[in-house]
């Protein structure tokens, strides 16, 4: 089953909307995700309803080594598992080192327990090239990158791609990826010029899907739910459907 982890050095992109809403859509069809949140801001738990009282109870216990991932694994209100995160990640970049085995502590957890054998895993970057987030990418076989339409994006953008190719020196096995547009206006010609640009650099890698700017889109982690639950029949529904059948066929998502 696919590893994938929705990474942005920029923050404000729309990547714990995306894991948010593929999460869904794969709870949906089967089986359900395991969502791992690796951003100390945990939007994703607490919409799901898994807030962590401390870090205990979150991701940063795993990486104190005073639990196992399974022992973190909840239940969350919205028909995936999740592994919750906490305040107390911000830590880990300080207290537990950038060696190798820092940054494979993750990828070994979930392999050491077997928690990618029959089910799809989701992971939640924090918005910032540190420990955490090089455990994701450590972790995973594939990286979705969701890039907003603004200009500042496209820089990013072109950070990310720098970064990858970067890891590919070091990583056993490149993981997969692909690029995604976010909070998309056709109504705004900077939208289609960002759009054209991005497809004229990463070509093949860029998803023909573009998520648009979207009032239920907004509204749904405001109100602890998916977009599935809170508008079905909205555009973003119907975007991200979208979205997944486009990555379920290219190979990427199951």
């Amino acid at each position: 089953m696919a590893k994938i982890v929705v990474f942005n050095q920029k923050g404000g992109v729309g990547k714990t909307t995306t894991t948010l809403n593929l999460a869904a859509l794969l709870a949906r069809r089967g089986p359900a995700p395991l969502v791992i949140d690796l951003d100390p801001q945990a939007h994703m738990s607490s919409i799901s309803g898994a807030t962590a009282s401390d870090g205990r109870d979150s991701l940063y216990a795993f990486y104190q080594e005073v639990k196992h991932l399974t022992d973190l694994i909840r239940a969350s209100d919205c028909g995936w598992s999740i592994i919750p995160a906490h305040l107390d990640l911000s830590k880990v970049d300080t207290q537990f080192g950038k060696g190798p085995r820092a940054l494979q502590r993750l990828n070994a957890g979930i392999v050491r327990e077997k928690l990618n054998t029959d089910r799809p895993i989701l992971m939640d970057a924090c918005p910032l090239l540190g420990v955490l987030s090089l455990n994701g990418i450590f972790a995973c076989d594939r990286v979705l990158i969701p890039i907003s339409a603004d200009y500042l994006a496209v820089n990013g953008a072109l950070q990310i791609e720098r970064t990858l190719r970067a890891l590919e020196r070091v990583l056993e096995k490149p993981p997969m990826r692909r690029f995604v547009i976010t909070r998309f206006d056709a109504r705004r010609k900077m939208s289609w010029d960002i759009d054209r640009k991005l497809r004229e650099r990463f070509g093949a890698e860029m998803c023909e899907t573009r998520i648009s700017e979207s009032v239920s889109l907004a509204e749904s982690p405001a109100r602890n739910c998916d977009v599935f639950t809170h508008a079905p029949e909205s555009r973003g529904a119907r975007e991200y459907t979208a979205l997944l059948e486009e990555l379920e066929a290219a190979g990427f998502a199951r």
